[in-house]
């Protein structure tokens, strides 16, 4: 490929690039560029939307590029503010490590093992002593520490920041000076800590980093970003009728998001499948391609297969019908019940006609039978409820 498509496929799915013109010239240079990504395992494992970083670090090693895959298990032990703001509990070091290990078995489902470099925050954080922490801390003041959206929005509104969160930010900037990172890779949310890198890279006399930064991929009820918490995700270790018929539930519109940011096919491709759409074939199809993807890179091809298989007979092949409504309903404290579920999206009149539905054996979700009167979704889930033969609809809780 020239520069251009280079620069391209480096664009691709991506929000922002700090600064296009110096990542051209640590191209020109000729060598790999060192490629950064943190991660905190704060919890045990990955689901798809951490894997938007991953596919694109991905894309670099096949362009020749040295990845960089950084597990913060010190600053996993720090907290950093989670964007709700409020504070994320710190975790143990046990867990830390516990979680750290099972980041190590997962992401080589995507990363090229042999051009991969596992590191650890603590190898040279646990070095550092308290005049280290203090010089660092006093290369920025609490003026510019505000200028984090979260933080700055916490203040105005009185809510306590704890100290330790300062620190957060400037550990990870020195990360960067650390592994003399060339670019580094990270969420739209994480921006003020990329930008960190850059300039804690200049205080220590080193070429600053480039930024890449990457959408956050929309979960399940194509509103919150998938979280593990919300219950809106799709696992990297779920099995593969489960990630099959996840991803089989989205929306029509968000599965070109999740084409855009999670298939490896070419954008030409995407754009065909798109034409395909317009000119009226069935988006289910397009969808069947996307879901078969997904699963047999984290499992196998032949696991895809079956997972296909098993679906359509799950769903009695062409049984759901092709303008099958999308309703969203609220939850209360993160659940709802499935007799208020069925009732709030109209497929019954009553709850009471609901349960009486349960009872006969006519309630179905993502086409498994429901027996449980008591049974609870949580927010953030989407099912294919149905009720009946011919009632039927895609619903969010939200």
């Amino acid at each position: 490929m020239n520069q251009q498509e280079i620069l391209n496929q480096i664009r691709r799915g991506s929000d922002e690039l700090l600064l296009e013109s110096e990542l051209v010239k640590k191209l020109e240079l000729g060598r790999p560029l060192r490629v950064k990504a943190g991660f905190d395992p704060t919890a045990p494992d990955l689901h798809l939307g951490h894997t938007v970083l991953l596919n694109k670090m991905r894309q670099l090693q096949d362009l020749g590029h040295h990845a960089l895959f950084l597990i913060g298990d010190f600053t996993g032990m720090i907290g950093d503010p989670t964007g709700k703001n409020t504070t994320r509990p710190p975790l143990t070091r046990e867990q830390v490590l516990a979680n750290a290990q099972s980041y190590r078995e997962q992401v080589f489902k995507v990363l090229d093992p042999d051009k991969t470099e596992v590191v650890f925050n603590s190898a040279w954080m646990d070095k550092f002593s308290a005049v280290d922490l203090i010089r660092l801390a006093a290369t920025h003041t609490v003026a510019q520490m505000l200028e984090r959206d979260d933080f700055g929005k916490r203040y105005r509104a009185s809510q306590p920041i704890a100290i330790h969160e300062f620190v957060y930010p400037l550990v990870q900037g020195y990360d960067s000076v650390a592994l003399k990172a060339d670019l580094e890779l990270g969420g739209t949310d994480q921006k003020f800590n990329l930008l960190m890198g850059r300039e804690l890279q200049r205080h220590f006399g080193q070429a600053p980093q480039c930024v890449l930064t990457m959408p956050l991929l929309e979960g399940l009820d194509g509103i919150n970003k998938m979280s593990k918490s919300l219950g809106n995700y799709i696992g990297v270790t779920d099995t593969p009728q489960d990630m099959f018929g996840k991803l089989m539930s989205v929306s029509d519109d968000l599965m070109w998001r999740y084409f855009d940011l999670l298939s490896f096919r070419s954008l030409a491709q995407i754009a065909h499948f798109r034409e395909e759409v317009e000119q009226g074939r069935n988006p289910r199809d397009i969808k069947v391609l996307l879901a078969q993807e997904i699963v047999a890179r984290f499992h196998t091809r032949q696991a895809a297969e079956d997972a296909l298989t098993e679906f359509e007979a799950r769903f009695q092949k062409g049984v759901l019908p092709d303008d099958m409504p999308e309703i969203a309903v609220p939850g209360a404290d993160g659940q709802i019940g499935i007799a208020q579920l069925l009732k709030q999206a109209g497929l019954v009149a009553s709850t009471s006609e609901a349960l009486r539905m349960i009872d006969q054996g006519a309630v179905k979700l993502d086409g498994e039978k429901i027996s449980d009167r008591a049974l609870k979704i949580k927010a953030g889930t989407v099912v294919v409820a149905q009720v009946g033969k011919r009632k039927f609809g895609r619903v969010s809780v939200a």
